[in-house]
């Protein structure tokens, strides 16, 4: 008998505490620094021939940089091209920047860091595609 009783709370401390913890992680959606609607920026980057691994990578640190330096950045997210479709049509680096509203991108468009950003890149990229969408679920 004693063992049914202590396996029942068990079982319910164990209940608990996991819809505790279900309930308290947030999705990578619902991060504290990423509003339910957002409105995201998407930018794919194709470099000229001849850019090195060391300008690409300065390149890839520079933009990361941006959301310490834009407060209107509410996530950013980066990587490279690993797709086996071979459709990349030679754009190898794919940016994520997060905004809360339209506001907060058109602040960040001229803002004094992107724009030396975009003095930055434009060097050494052969074509540059930006798409801007409000994030649907």
């Amino acid at each position: 008998m004693r063992r049914i009783i202590g396996a029942a709370i068990l079982s319910a401390l164990l209940a608990v505490t996991t819809m505790s913890l279900i309930n308290s992680t947030p999705t990578s959606a619902q991060s504290k620094n990423t509003p339910r609607k957002m409105l995201r920026h998407v930018v794919l980057f194709k470099f000229k021939e001849g850019t090195t691994k060391e300008q690409a990578k300065a390149i890839e640190t520079a933009f990361a940089d941006l959301p310490s330096k834009i407060d209107t950045i509410r996530d950013f997210e980066w990587g490279t091209d690993v797709s086996p479709e071979g459709k990349s049509k030679g754009f190898t680096h794919c940016f994520f920047v997060t905004f809360a509203d339209e506001k907060g991108r058109d602040a960040y468009l001229p803002h004094a860091a992107h724009q030396d950003f975009v003095k930055l890149v434009g060097p050494q990229v052969d074509d540059v595609c930006v798409v801007d969408f409000w994030a649907q679920k």
